[in-house]
């Protein structure tokens, strides 16, 4: 009797999950042939079929149903091992807090925590939302580790004397416009159409940076002020105005809303950085190699 495989109980999982085949075989970076072939020696270990093929796809036969079932728990297993090996071979075991304005902790932050998760089992982190200004006075005090700020022209001149810092990502700023707005099927407006709309913008304590209108208008049309990112997000996807989002930001935004560039020469633009001591342990190197890795993912995004 055949052998059951830990990549045959792979390929079963992947075709159960996705239902069929060729759904399974690019999931799992296969060629529809191999997922087929793992699928018969599969079946040659249960002595009996897995799927029952039809028009729309396939779908598991009881045995295949039992044998995803085992096969969950087993390949949980698995994976656990591997995890268990690298946290033993990995040396960084201390601990981390990382800090980061709102618009970054939306997208970049999390993508990096899940980086370190994966590549440092053993490293602890620890998160915390607040103001560029904010995060500043937190590292200098030593209440974090890892600061990501944004700094910008239309931003205040942070004191950065006896810190490191390094460049992130030199992004743009973005409109967040209602999915049926005259901008949204648009890849860029020129900053002349946006004196007549109304602006959904931020609100915050007296020292944080808050997004109001695009920086370079002039007397622009408030709408209505939202304290946290996805009320203003909300209040744009239910057509009650528009919205400035950076660029960093903008795979989060909801159903309903779209992201469209501002053509503006005299916008200067924005960056994120990540500013720490200057005598980095290895754990805060460590994130932020992470950060510079999936901000470099952000960049190259579509």
């Amino acid at each position: 009797m055949a052998d059951f495989t830990l990549t045959g109980l792979r390929v079963v999982q992947a075709v159960v999950g996705t239902g069929s085949f060729t759904a399974a075989a690019d999931a799992l970076g296969y060629t529809q042939s191999a997922v087929s072939r793992q699928v018969a020696a599969m079946e040659a270990a249960a002595g009996a079929p897995l799927f029952v093929r039809g028009a729309r796809g396939v779908v598991p036969s009881p045995a295949g149903t039992a044998l995803a079932r085992r096969a969950a728990s087993a390949l949980n297993e698995i994976d656990a091992v591997s995890t268990d090996l690298a946290r033993l071979q990995d040396h960084l075991t201390g601990r981390v807090v990382i800090a980061a304005f709102p618009s970054a902790a939306a997208v970049l932050v999390p993508r990096t925590l899940a980086r370190l998760r994966n590549e440092h089992p053993g490293l602890v982190t620890e998160f915390g939302e607040a103001s560029s200004p904010t995060q500043l006075r937190q590292l200098r005090a030593h209440r974090i580790d890892v600061a990501v700020i944004g700094v910008g022209a239309d931003l205040p001149a942070y004191d950065l004397e006896g810190l490191s810092h390094d460049l992130l990502l030199d992004g743009s700023l973005l409109l967040a416009v209602p999915a049926n707005h005259r901008f949204a099927d648009r890849g860029s407006v020129p900053v002349t159409e946006l004196r007549d709309e109304g602006w959904i913008v931020g609100k915050g304590l007296r020292d944080d940076p808050q997004f109001g209108a695009w920086p370079t208008l002039d007397h622009p049309n408030i709408a209505y002020v939202a304290r946290e990112w996805p009320t203003r997000l909300g209040f744009v996807a239910a057509g009650l105005g528009i919205a400035v989002l950076p660029e960093l930001a903008a795979a989060s935004v909801p159903a309903g809303v779209r992201t469209v560039h501002v053509d503006d020469p005299a916008w200067l633009g924005r960056a994120a950085v990540a500013v720490t001591v200057r005598t980095r342990s290895p754990e805060v190197t460590a994130t932020v190699e992470a950060l510079r890795h999936e901000a470099a993912g952000l960049r190259a995004a579509p």
